[in-house]
C-alpha cells in the first residue's frame, strides 16, 4: 500500500512520491533561473550583443524584461519550496482551498487554485 498524504479535499491527493517529484522539479527550476540570471548579468557586464541605436534599446528592453520574468519565477519557486518545508504547500492563497494535484503537477509553484487564478487574471 502506498503511503499517501491527503492535501485538501478527498479528490486532491498527493502521494509522498508526488511531493518528492514536485520538490525535485522546483529545485531544478530554481537552479535554472539562477543560472539564467547569472548569464544575463554576465552578458550585460561584458557588453555582448552591443547593437547600434534602436536595436540596442530594443535588445536592452528585452533583456530587462527577461531578467524581471526570471526573478519573478525564481521568487515563486523559492516561495513554493518554503511552503513545502512549512507544511503549507498546495493551499490557495485566496480561497484557502487546496490546489488540485493536476494543477500542481503542471505548475508546481502555483499559489492559487485554477478558479482563483482565473479571477485574478480577469481582474487585470
Amino acid at each position: 500500500m502506498v503511503n499517501k498524504q491527503i492535501i485538501g479535499d478527498r479528490t486532491t491527493v498527493l502521494s509522498a512520491e508526488d511531493l518528492a517529484a514536485l520538490r525535485e522539479i522546483l529545485h531544478e527550476q530554481r537552479l535554472f533561473r539562477r543560472e539564467q540570471l547569472q548569464q544575463i548579468a554576465a552578458t550585460a557586464a561584458t557588453g555582448e550583443g552591443d547593437l547600434p541605436g534602436r536595436q540596442d534599446a530594443a535588445q536592452l528592453e528585452v533583456t530587462v524584461k527577461l531578467a524581471a520574468s526570471a526573478r519573478m519565477v525564481l521568487s515563486d519557486v523559492e516561495a513554493a519550496l518554503e511552503r513545502m518545508e512549512e507544511g503549507r504547500y498546495g493551499a490557495c492563497h485566496l480561497c484557502r482551498h487546496r490546489i488540485s494535484r493536476d494543477r500542481l503537477m503542471v505548475v508546481p509553484q502555483a499559489r492559487y487554485c485554477a478558479r482563483c487564478q482565473q479571477v485574478r487574471e480577469a481582474g487585470r
